[in-house]
């Protein structure tokens, strides 16, 4: 049983959403961010990145003036209360169209597993948003949530925005259509909170480290004795799996194997067949087919089967079998996360950008094809993690048009 809540958001006023509204503070690097703020004063990365500021912060002066920033914008009239509230969360690009539920979700059920994960998070990333919560004193960016059957619910999502005009509607500066929808009707609300009750899990797509800090916030709030109800739940948009768009996570790498290319060539037809693409560039068009760049030729790489467990929900993702299978054993990289020699190319990049990067930094790239959600979920119902950069889900999620306040 999922449990989901209303919630009295705050959020932007309707002359401020498309200057307030900013892409997550982990997609893009601290002089990235300067740019992107430029002349804008009202950008939520100035509460979610605040080292844009600060450059030798002491102590925990970072998350300091994060909440004094986000309180700043409140006194000033930057955002408004509402009553409580569900909330629909439209994105819309070239690729897809997808509706989300806005609401909160239980702490308690993720450390149940009842909202299940699929990566590790770092204890320092996870300790870096258990400070910006507990400062804010706040949720300031939803976790990106799926689930999968609930028929009834994505009917009534797609019904409800043909049928009302939304209180939002802006397209971000990357094309992203954004439209948002407010349900504050009582039996609404009670229908669409029983409904979920019916989902056995609800999957993380996006925002692991996010859940876990807030997961942990809740925590520290029950073993101090503090009766804060709003400290239990946390921020999520719950879209259907169905609609969801996960892109290539391509790889490009060092190559100090010191293998010629014939050595290389005969250490994969061992696990490979190989054929040699004359095209500017190779994206594979099923699972278990990868491109490979090298000395600026594409050549598609198809697996052999009977290299592959498919009763292995782990074992038999692409990324698993490019690591354990080349990236291991023909070229030493044993810990993907930390090796300098390898790099990670999201989607989003274009698979262009591994034509550049192996005629400029780097000696070798891998195409790969996209993780599909039914992985992701199989991994997640499992209990296991996938390998590292696996999945890209585009669009991205805004930060500071829902903020969620916890009061003692």
């Amino acid at each position: 049983m999922a449990t989901i809540r209303a919630f009295g958001a705050l959020r932007p006023t309707n002359s401020l959403v498309t200057k307030v509204a900013a892409l997550p503070y982990d997609v893009m690097n601290t002089e990235e961010a300067k740019k992107m703020v430029e002349g804008n004063p009202y950008s939520f990365l100035h509460v979610d990145k605040p080292e844009m500021h600060i450059t030798n912060p002491k102590g925990d002066e970072l998350y300091a003036f994060a909440g004094d920033t986000l309180r700043r914008m409140i006194k000033e009239g930057v955002f408004i209360k509402d009553e409580p509230s569900l909330y629909i969360y439209g994105l819309s690009n070239s690729m897809t169209t997808q509706y989300g539920l806005v609401c909160l979700v239980s702490a308690e059920e993720y450390d149940e597993g009842i909202i299940k994960k699929h990566e590790n998070t770092r204890t320092d990333k996870e300790l870096d948003r258990i400070k910006h919560v507990s400062y804010c004193k706040a949720h300031t960016g939803p976790i990106f949530l799926a689930y999968k059957g609930l028929e009834l619910i994505t009917a009534w999502l797609l019904e409800y925005t043909a049928k009302h005009e939304p209180v939002y509607y802006f397209i971000g500066e990357d094309g992203v259509k954004h439209e948002v929808f407010k349900v504050s009707d009582p039996h609404t609300i009670h229908n669409i909170t029983c409904a979920f009750e019916e989902a056995d899990a609800l999957y993380i797509a996006d925002g692991h480290h996010r859940a876990a800090a807030a997961a942990a916030v809740a925590r520290k709030y029950r073993e101090e004795g503090k009766n804060s109800e709003d400290a239990q739940y946390f921020l999520a948009t719950i879209f259907p799996k169905e609609q969801l768009c996960i892109m290539d996570y391509n790889r490009v790498l060092k190559d100090e194997s010191n293998l010629n290319a014939e050595q290389l060539f005969n250490q994969l037809q061992e696990k490979f067949e190989i054929e040699a693409i004359n095209e500017t560039i190779y994206k594979p068009k099923e699972r278990h087919t990868f491109g490979i760049r090298y000395e600026k030729k594409w050549y598609k790489l198809t697996m052999k089967p009977e290299w592959i467990d498919e009763t292995d929900p782990v074992a038999s993702l692409d990324a698993s079998l490019l690591q354990t299978y080349v990236l291991e054993p023909i070229f030493k990289i044993h810990d993907p996360k930390g090796d300098k020699r390898i790099d990670f190319v999201g989607g989003i990049r274009g698979i262009e950008e591994l034509n550049r990067r192996t005629d400029t930094d780097m000696d070798i790239a891998f195409s790969m094809f996209p993780t599909s959600m039914d992985e992701l979920i199989r991994v997640a119902d499992a209990h296991q993690l996938m390998p590292p950069k696996s999945t890209w889900f585009e669009p991205k999620l805004r930060s500071g048009i829902f903020i969620h306040e916890i009061n003692d």
